[in-house]
């Protein structure tokens, strides 16, 4: 292996777009790709009745809403740089899918709608990316509408979410009245609204306009320099270590839509965003991207990618060493070795097969039921396993047959492919094994119903049995069946553990009352 070998990962940068529903986050990744040459015309979430979709909403629901529901990837070069981009689920009912993919990058942007500041879903992402130290970097849109002021804005990151901020750049105006931004990364003011010959405008010495210019009569402009000196006196150094560490996040003031501020943002972004960074083994022991043995882990299964085909794709992060089509590896959770002659990378639904990935690609291998989420993959004779990924403990539970009894094959094979997917959790009823299913939020269930129509051509009956509280049990062995009824049904989960479906909080402290021995847990 060459210093070619090491050029190669350490040019990778693989990140995810968090953010709330309707901050911007695909419009977003349309732009970033379409500076990568990636895509010749951004379509936006919005342009529904031209059929041009967003490349990266690929699922039939996706389209009729105009919301992300699963996690793509994307991939393209820039300025030297090969950029993988895991576009996540906007919607909270989909957390699970998110948070799976928030363990295979390396940072992370969060978007914000300038005039709604930090949501619900925005805070509990940051809270996942703050457990496990991922860089942050923050992109503040749609400032070609009106907004909060933009010092609120920065106060809000600091106390909402508890990291100190630096602004890489800063509003001149907003909404009708938006200038343009002034760059104090790059010492420059970028014009809204002009053409590429008069986009940038020089800075003297002093940080003031060096040029005659039609901005400097305008309270705007003076408003933005009192804040920009107030900055440069009070607000937090630039620290390139702290950032890394994830302890500061740069911010950077745009509008996605009109592809302001996204190409200057790129380009700071890459220049600051970590190269591949090492992950802990189950041993926590450490994997570094530039060991030699290739290995990967399983953080999303997705199926019928492809309707046609009825396809089903295991997304792999590539840890360390390199990936070559063709190479025999071993899984580790069955200890067997096959070798690997189907692989893909991504834009979105487009696809090509893959000969060669390094450590920091995401790769997609063609599965016929082989792996698991979770699974660790390696390339040489000594194995191991990646710490696991997250696990949610659903609260909804719907009762579901086929309309159609003569549909049961199709039925069975599409519950099983889709619960392999992981949105979903399939479980069964002990003697008439009944399927349940379980989720974190409603819409799983509307999606699942969705697919299995469109994608199995099966219609299905969901019977909604509420909100249960699940609980596994350490000690199965001590468990009987009298214990279930009406308040703590006992059933199966999808590896034939037993688990109890509480009705309630005061269902499963009597029960615990009653059956002191009897040691539950959940999920997270």
């Amino acid at each position: 292996m060459s210093s070619m070998f090491e050029q190669d990962i350490l040019a990778r940068r693989t990140f995810a777009i968090i953010s709330h529903p309707d901050a911007g986050k695909t419009t977003m990744t349309e732009k970033l790709l379409y500076f990568g040459g990636a895509i010749r015309d951004a379509g936006t979430v919005k342009a529904k009745k031209s059929g041009k979709f967003a490349t990266s909403d690929w699922m039939e629901i996706e389209k009729q809403r105009g919301i992300s529901v699963t996690s793509s990837v994307m991939q393209f070069d820039y300025n030297g740089c090969r950029v993988n981009i895991l576009d996540t689920p906007g919607h909270q009912d989909f957390s699970e899918d998110t948070y799976r993919t928030l363990m295979a990058v390396d940072s992370a942007v969060m978007i914000i709608d300038a005039a709604k500041g930090i949501e619900a879903q925005t805070l509990k992402l940051f809270k996942v990316c703050s457990m496990r130290g991922i860089p942050i970097f923050t992109f503040i849109n749609k400032l070609d509408r009106q907004g909060k002021e933009p010092l609120e804005l920065m106060e809000e990151l600091e106390e909402v979410l508890g990291i100190q901020a630096y602004a890489m750049n800063w509003p001149i105006g907003m909404g009708k009245e938006f200038l343009g931004i002034y760059d104090r990364y790059n010492k420059r003011i970028e014009q809204f609204r002009t053409d590429e010959e008069n986009r940038f405008l020089p800075l003297d010495d002093n940080g003031e306009l060096a040029v005659e210019h039609d901005m400097k009569e305008t309270s705007y402009y003076t408003q933005a320099m009192d804040d920009i000196m107030l900055l440069d006196e009070a607000g937090n150094e630039f620290s390139e270590e702290r950032i890394i560490k994830g302890e500061l996040t740069p911010v950077f003031f745009g509008s996605a839509l009109t592809n302001f501020g996204v190409q200057t943002f790129l380009e700071t972004y890459l220049n600051f965003a970590p190269t591949p960074q090492p992950r802990l083994t189950a041993d926590e022991a450490l994997v570094e991207p530039l060991d030699k043995e290739f290995s990967g882990f399983v953080f999303k299964i997705q199926a019928n990618m492809n309707p046609a085909h009825r396809d089903r794709i295991a997304f792999v992060r590539i840890v360390s060493g390199k990936f070559e089509r063709g190479m025999n590896v071993t899984l580790t959770r069955t200890n067997k070795s096959f070798k690997v002659t189907q692989s893909t990378q991504f834009l979105a639904d487009d696809r090509e097969t893959v000969d060669e990935a390094v450590a920091g690609d995401i790769i997609g291998l063609y599965d016929t039921g082989t792996y698991q989420i979770g699974d660790t993959i390696v390339g040489g004779k000594k194995t191991f396993q990646f710490e696991k990924l997250p696990q949610f403990t659903p609260e909804l539970f719907v009762r579901v047959t086929a309309k159609n009894v003569m549909k049961s094959k199709h039925f069975h094979k599409g519950i099983e492919q889709l619960v392999q997917e992981g949105a979903i959790q399939y479980y069964k009823t002990l003697h008439t094994e009944d399927v349940l299913l379980g989720a974190v939020g409603q819409l799983q269930f509307e999606v699942f119903e969705n697919r299995m129509k469109n994608e199995y051509n099966v219609d299905v009956r969901m019977e909604p049995i509420g909100n249960k509280m699940a609980r596994w049990i350490e000690n199965e062995e001590d468990v009987k069946e009298s214990m279930s009824g009406p308040r703590s049904m006992l059933v199966h989960d999808r590896f034939d553990n037993l688990v109890f479906l509480f009705e309630n909080e005061f269902a499963m402290r009597w029960f615990n009352d009653k059956n002191p021995d009897i040691r539950l847990y959940s999920l997270l």
